[in-house]
């Protein structure tokens, strides 16, 4: 097989592929074979069809075609491999000549592919980062407190119209033009919070232990997610939130601390590692920013379109040219940073370890609410494995650039990111917290409802009527590329 390659931009080449009669000729006689156990001809049994015979009857079109697309993956792959080109997304395929199978002849074929484009990045060592200052102050600490309050509150029933700030316990049913869709029972609800129905505190507010009301909101998930529906919901109780007094006492009762102060010293720290985490995921940020302000990232104009039309066609907005262009926007800068930390990691040499891998896999599955097992069979199926090697390895790019960079603060101290190396700090700011409560402190997971009887439980979150988990996105360009070959035009040479 001989192969060519014409780069016609930074970001898009040119296979012409010439493939000889003999190393297609395998192909030719599986396509004979596959077509002979498909036809009834009379005098034959199938799988005993002549060759001949088939090109009377079937016609030697239907023999080159099927040969070809059986083919042609194979050596559209080989050619990528001997041209050393790296393509992302699917290539556009042109059949300009087929052998034929009684005198021979050549295959030829060109196809048309975005590639990853060569950058030319700066020099990676020492990139001065400015992050802002870290600064503490006794806001930040009585905002904790009063966090830490909120988790040990309890609920006391109250016999008035609920108000905003107030909890509930609701009864409620969703149904379209008549037909149920989704009902919850017993359900405790923040008056104000708007986690789950447009609408819903509107409604809430002003009604009583008892009442009913009903209001018209969109679903907020599931397979009927956007349609209005009617809501009906009853209010089964109203209750308020009493927080502790801050005093010694509290401090015995949420942590390991004797007094107050302690306490509140144990807060500061734990806000200081929070502004630290922070001051690393802001530093992450500009160094990314300077590198794309830095290096020229030629951004295939294939992998956007489909992206864009991926993202619209799953939201039923191809019509939406506003929206269009937001997403065209988001997708753009997307492929940009991805290009651009596949060229960094790259350079820098980045292997990615299995244990590596699994984690990922694990803490992706824990985003998605999913088995972790499951998780990676639906991502193995869909063919995604070396999408999410090549994140992991962009993430570590990214660690490896902020660990050589020159960090410093608005006031020019430098800034000493090392210890968020250590603990894996990148995931848990992503998460917008430092990780678990510092020790000595409990870990409340919601309020305490003290209910009828006076007996403590935890109040649950409520999860809105037909919502469902998301699905993770099966779109990444550096996806490996499946060759979809189109049928291609020629002549049935009749024996």
């Amino acid at each position: 097989m001989k192969s060519d390659v014409e780069t016609l931009n930074p970001t898009r080449v040119k296979l012409s592929v010439e493939v000889p009669f003999d190393e297609l000729k395998p192909s030719l006689d599986a396509a004979y074979t596959s077509i002979g156990k498909q036809v009834n001809i009379p005098g034959f049994r199938k799988g005993h069809v002549p060759p001949r015979i088939i090109d009377q009857r079937i016609g030697r079109g239907a023999v080159i075609e099927e040969a070809v697309n059986e083919a042609l993956p194979r050596f559209y792959a080989q050619a990528v491999e001997e041209s050393d080109v790296r393509p992302l997304g699917q290539p556009s395929v042109d059949v300009t000549e087929v052998p034929d199978p009684a005198k021979g002849g050549e295959l030829k074929f060109t196809a048309e592919v975005d590639v990853r484009p060569e950058l030319d990045l700066p020099d990676l060592e020492g990139i001065a980062v400015t992050v802002d200052d870290l600064e503490i102050t006794d806001a930040d600490v009585d905002e904790r407190l009063e966090t830490l309050r909120q988790r040990f509150g309890t609920l006391v029933g109250v016999d008035r119209p609920a108000e905003e700030g107030d909890f509930v316990t609701l009864d409620l049913t969703a149904a379209i033009v008549g037909e149920e869709i989704d009902s919850v029972s017993g359900v405790s609800y923040e008056v104000g919070s708007g986690t789950m129905l447009q609408g819903l505190d509107e409604a809430i507010v002003g009604l009583q232990a008892g009442e009913t009301t009903t209001f018209t909101a969109p679903l907020a998930g599931g397979d009927r997610a956007g349609e209005e529906a009617e809501v009906t919901i009853t209010v089964q109780s109203v209750k308020v939130r009493e927080l502790p007094p801050p005093d010694d006492d509290f401090a015995q009762l949420a942590s390991e601390f004797d007094t107050l102060d302690e306490l509140r010293d144990d807060l500061r720290s734990q806000v200081a590692q929070t502004k630290r985490l922070e001051q690393g995921l802001q530093a992450r940020e500009r160094l990314l920013e300077h590198l794309v302000e830095a290096v020229d990232v030629p951004v295939p104009a294939g992998i956007v379109a489909d992206e864009v039309h991926r993202h619209l066609e799953g939201e039923d907005r191809l019509e939406d040219e506003e929206h269009r262009a937001e997403v065209e926007l988001d997708a753009r800068r997307s492929f940009t940073t991805q290009l651009l930390l596949d060229a960094v990691a790259e350079k820098l040499n980045v292997s990615v370890g299995q244990q590596e891998l699994v984690d990922y896999v694990v803490t992706s599955a824990q985003q998605y609410g999913m088995d972790p097992n499951a998780f990676a069979t639906a991502v193995d199926e869909a063919g995604q494995i070396p999408a999410m090697v090549a994140e992991v390895a962009r993430r570590k790019a990214l660690a490896t650039l902020l660990e050589q960079a020159k960090v410093t603060d608005a006031s020019g101290n430098e800034v000493d990111l090392t210890s968020l190396f250590a603990a894996d700090a990148d995931d848990e700011v992503a998460e917008g917290v430092p990780g678990s409560d510092a020790a000595g402190v409990a870990s409340g997971t919601g309020e305490i409802d003290e209910g009828e009887g006076g007996e403590a439980t935890h109040v649950a979150t409520a999860r809105p009527p037909g919502a469902a988990a998301p699905a993770p996105s099966a779109s990444d360009p550096t996806a490996v590329p499946t060759l979809a070959v189109t049928d291609f035009e020629a002549d049935d040479a009749k024996a």
